[in-house]
């Protein structure tokens, strides 16, 4: 075994090259120290495999086909080692397929021999780049967690650390919450963070939606009950109330309950005691009790709808979440975020998203909140053609909405245009859009294409044909290269 290793630096990526052939291994590591890589040197394969235990590496280059260890088992033990460390296959073109199977359990690419200097860097540099993506995107992860202690919770606008610093308030205690906010907020996300940084993490948390089920069903739910209490009740049964005892109750859209089980549900909250449907008989839980709207419990109160008293229990502590499209700055953050967890899961090699792509997903209004976000990332993460996602992968429907958004506020969103009417015709809809899309970005036409969807050579064909060159701007004679 012979083993040669480029004094490291700061900046320099760590790179341990496997090969049993030592004058392609010196070469390969030749070529990456010339790029600024510290390489470590590996010719034999079995070495290798300690190697990996005892240190640690950015990236790992391998022969697919070596003697005693080939590289598929190296690929295992570097993923094994560490999870987020990449590993490039050196193959030839007998064992691609066995290349394309490396890459389904992990590898990042392979590269076919006789090799070319030139690609094996590029190759190198899009693994690094990935493994710094990763990297970031966790120690960003760790530093919120550090910071808040709330799993899950990601944003660092003003509104959403307000809810976040209540919440390290009241988690430790047993107070009733309310939390308020649209659909798609995240409001069960804060209600399982209260009970995972509370003394009751160790009991059960207990999930209800009230809006789900009839009257019946629902007092059924909560303070279960006897056998035969009602037809089909074959045995008795706990209800959601005893199943959390010790625990939490989490109740979701609590402004749908039937009165008549508000009235049931403020017993249980003054006397600590539920009632199974079918039995007199009372029996004793310890819950805390969280609750969750997308209305305003104080109208449905004016309207006669929802209990005044129930509704006073309820908000003993009022935990109120933003929409997204109030906390615009957290979107990079969250897709950054989603962009990766929705690779892993669906096992596709997207490393991120650009910044256009970025922009027009800050400037659409999200009506589903942070839940629509995650499913339009998940939508383009599954079909996505790149590694890296661009404004063509944004559903067209979210990039012309971006496009067109005018906020509540009646300014148009940073870098979104105004001005389309119901009633206008499909040409003059498209020409009021590229010209309010160009006044937005001043002029830019590479962002303008880019919110628009389309291609630079498209839109220069459009402005001439709607006649939208600057005043004293020359239009020119030819297309953009």
């Amino acid at each position: 075994m012979a083993m040669s290793e480029a004094a490291p630096t700061e900046s320099k990526r760590r790179v341990l090259i496997v090969d049993d052939d030592r004058p392609q291994a010196d070469a390969v590591a030749e070529a990456l120290q010339r790029a600024g890589c510290s390489c470590v040197v590996v010719t034999e394969p079995r070495r290798a495999l300690q190697v990996l235990e005892d240190d640690n590496f950015d990236l790992v280059v391998t022969d697919l086909v070596m003697h005693d260890v080939d590289g598929m088992e190296i690929l295992r033990a570097a993923r094994r080692a560490d999870p987020s460390a990449e590993v490039i296959l050196i193959t030839g073109h007998g064992t691609i397929e066995t290349a394309v199977q490396a890459m389904r359990e992990g590898a990042y690419d392979y590269i076919t021999k006789p090799l070319n200097v030139s690609e094996l860097r590029d190759r190198v540099a899009k693994a690094l780049e990935h493994r710094r993506l990763v990297r970031r995107t966790e120690q960003l992860s760790e530093q919120l967690q550090e910071r808040f202690g709330f799993e899950g919770i990601l944003g660092r606008s003003p509104a959403v650390r307000r809810v976040i610093d209540t919440c390290r308030l009241i988690a430790p205690t047993d107070t009733t919450v309310l939390i308020e906010g649209e659909s798609g907020t995240g409001k069960e996300l804060i209600a399982k963070a209260l009970h995972n940084n509370s003394p009751r993490r160790d009991h059960n948390f207990v999930a209800l939606n009230c809006a789900a089920l009839s009257e019946g069903i629902l007092e059924s739910e909560l303070f279960g009950h006897e056998k035969g209490a009602f037809t089909g009740a074959l045995a008795g049964r706990k209800g959601r109330f005893e199943h959390a005892d010790g625990g939490t109750l989490f109740l979701d859209e609590v402004g749908d309950m039937p009165v008549a089980t508000q009235i049931k549900l403020l017993r249980v909250i003054e006397n600590r005691e539920i009632i199974r449907v079918g039995s007199n008989e009372p029996r004793k839980v310890d819950v805390r009790l969280l609750s969750a709207t997308n209305r305003k419990l104080d109208e449905l109160v004016r309207a006669g709808t929802f209990r005044e008293d129930l509704y006073f229990r309820l908000k003993v502590v009022r935990v109120v979440i933003p929409p997204l499209r109030d906390r615009r700055e957290d979107i990079p953050l969250l897709t950054d975020h989603y962009v990766r967890r929705l690779a892993a899961e669906h096992s596709r090699n997207v490393t991120g998203i650009t910044p256009e792509a970025q922009h027009i997903l800050a400037a659409y209004a999200w009506p589903g909140n942070v839940r629509e976000l995650i499913n339009t990332l998940e939508t383009m993460v599954v079909l996505a053609q790149k590694p890296v996602l661009d404004a063509a992968d944004i559903p067209p429907e979210i990039r012309l909405a971006a496009a067109a958004a005018v906020p509540a506020g009646g300014s148009a969103a940073p870098g979104t245009p105004a001005g389309l009417a119901s009633g206008m015709s499909l040409q003059d809809a498209e020409r009021t859009l590229i010209d309010q899309t160009l006044r937005a970005t001043g002029g830019n036409r590479q962002q303008a294409a880019a919110i628009l969807g389309i291609g630079q050579r498209t839109l220069y064909r459009k402005i001439k044909d709607f006649g939208l060159a600057r005043q004293g701007e020359p239009q020119p004679d030819k297309p953009p290269p």
